[in-house]
């Protein structure tokens, strides 16, 4: 018995290993939200430059996939989230999709995962919540059709989709999807041999709370900061597995504790707004250098709660992308800028030590800016919008433009530019707290030397 068990658990070991090492590389999400990027082909070279062994983009862009052809890049495409409702009730729809878009490519461009849908817990829109895992099995099926086998079939979710993370072994779903949607998307994932894909970023919670939350625990940095979960014992060094264990904790409570976890995003913003901490050149580089060490070492060291156990990753994102909307950090987390050239020199494999790169600028906004910042028209807008805009804001709260009315103290110089300009600092200044930002479609942009002039003073957003 013991001698025929020996080679058995030899070659159980040896695929773990095997397993460990093909998982424990590092990929990188290629975004395309951006008006000045390089073609797929050059972007293509510019991965490979980069050491990544996957990537992971965000449709099934025919000339990105034509690219990937005869590449050793794992690749991973997506049904896009306006598609999930039709898909999830047509199943020759579904057949349709994955003959477009897989077909033509497969096997020469090594696609091995298909995600439906990004962040779509997230969304608004709850139809699309319930139809989330009937596409999910209605493009298992068309893959199948069409004899396609080696192809993983998920949807990334963000941390939101937990009412509870903390402590970690509190972990649980949002009770408005966790038995009608995410029980039954378990139940498929594990089925299908499939994996929680997850987007971590200890970026925004260290930032919406640093007095509380330290920053080098935020970046896998720190030597002296622990966390220890008063229910589970377990011990944590830093914010990342915290985050990644309360999910794991979360699917353990709906009974199934072994699912596989795929971190489909992380990454830290190396640029932002006057008013986003920490969102730096320095920390990004720490931040992604110190998450790739933990994503490729050997033997891999897993999270306390599955220790030991792999985290296949993608890095966000590949280049700084200038037409995402919302704050300034959503178009500053590339590790490429569009030219190109790197942001900060990073290796994706994890094997360059720290002191062979060159020394990082310092971080000089992690403690918040005081204020007051003003919301001002960008050089170069777009007329017609900036007074669709302009609309906009007047039309929000409390007398919010009464100044730039005709005899108002801010009326002249009866400019559209300026008009608009006190309307979005006015704005800014009320509604930040509620969530309101310097955005306006990208029209606007944020500065600290105060607009004022004469007897016409522009409100400012105190932080």
């Amino acid at each position: 018995m013991e001698l025929g068990l020996a080679p058995l658990l030899l070659l159980c070991f040896l695929v773990s290993i095997s397993s460990a090492e093909f998982s424990g590389k590092v990929g990188v999400n290629y975004g395309q939200l951006g008006n000045n990027l390089p073609s797929p082909s050059e972007s293509v070279k510019l991965i490979q430059s980069l050491k990544a062994k996957r990537v992971k983009i965000y449709d099934a862009n025919p000339k990105i996939l034509e690219a990937l052809r005869h590449t050793d890049l794992q690749v991973s495409i997506m049904v896009p989230n306006e598609l999930i409702n039709n898909i999830s009730s047509n199943q020759t729809l579904a057949d349709q999709w994955v003959h477009t878009n897989v077909v033509p490519f497969y096997p020469q461009t090594l696609i091995r995962y298909l995600l439906v849908g990004n962040e779509i817990l997230s969304a608004p829109d709850k139809k699309v919540w319930f139809n989330l895992v009937p596409a999910m099995r209605k493009i298992k099926h068309a893959l199948k059709t069409h004899g396609i086998t080696k192809v993983k079939v998920g949807t990334p979710l963000a941390m939101d989709v937990l009412e509870s993370s903390f402590p970690p072994s509190n972990g649980t779903f949002r009770s408005d999807i966790s038995g009608s949607v995410i029980k039954p998307m378990l139940k498929f994932l594990l089925k299908t041999k499939s994996f929680f894909f997850v987007d971590v970023y200890t970026f925004f919670p260290w930032a919406s709370d640093p007095v509380n939350i330290d920053l080098d625990y935020a970046l896998l940095a720190s030597t002296n900061v622990t966390y220890t979960d008063p229910v589970s014992g377990l011990t944590y060094y830093n914010l990342f597995d915290q985050m990644v264990d309360a999910l794991i904790f979360a699917m353990k409570r709906l009974g199934y504790p072994d699912i596989r976890v795929w971190i489909a995003e992380t990454g830290w913003p190396s640029g932002g707004d006057y008013d986003q901490i920490g969102a730096n050149i320095h920390n990004a580089a720490i931040y992604n250098r110190n998450v790739i060490k933990k994503f490729t070492a050997k033997p891999p060291v897993g999270t306390p709660s599955r220790p030991g156990v792999v985290l296949p990753s993608f890095i966000f994102a590949l280049y700084n992308e200038n037409t995402k909307p919302g704050p300034s950090t959503e178009r500053n987390f590339g590790l490429l800028y569009p030219n190109g050239s790197h942001v900060y020199e990073i290796d994706l494999t994890g094997k360059t030590p720290e002191s062979e790169f060159k020394p990082l600028p310092p971080a000089t906004n992690n403690k918040p800016y005081p204020g007051p910042i003003w919301c001002l028209v960008k050089k170069g807008a777009n007329k017609t919008a900036v007074a669709e805009a302009l609309s906009y804001a007047c039309s929000q709260g409390n007398k919010t433009c009464d100044p730039i009315q005709p005899r108002g103290r801010c009326f002249n110089p009866n400019s559209l530019i300026r008009h608009a300009s006190y309307a979005f600092s006015a704005y800014w200044a009320q509604f930040r707290k509620a969530g309101g930002s310097c955005y306006f479609g990208g029209l606007a942009t944020q500065t600290i030397k105060d607009p004022s002039y004469g007897s016409c003073k522009f409100p400012g957003a105190k932080l």
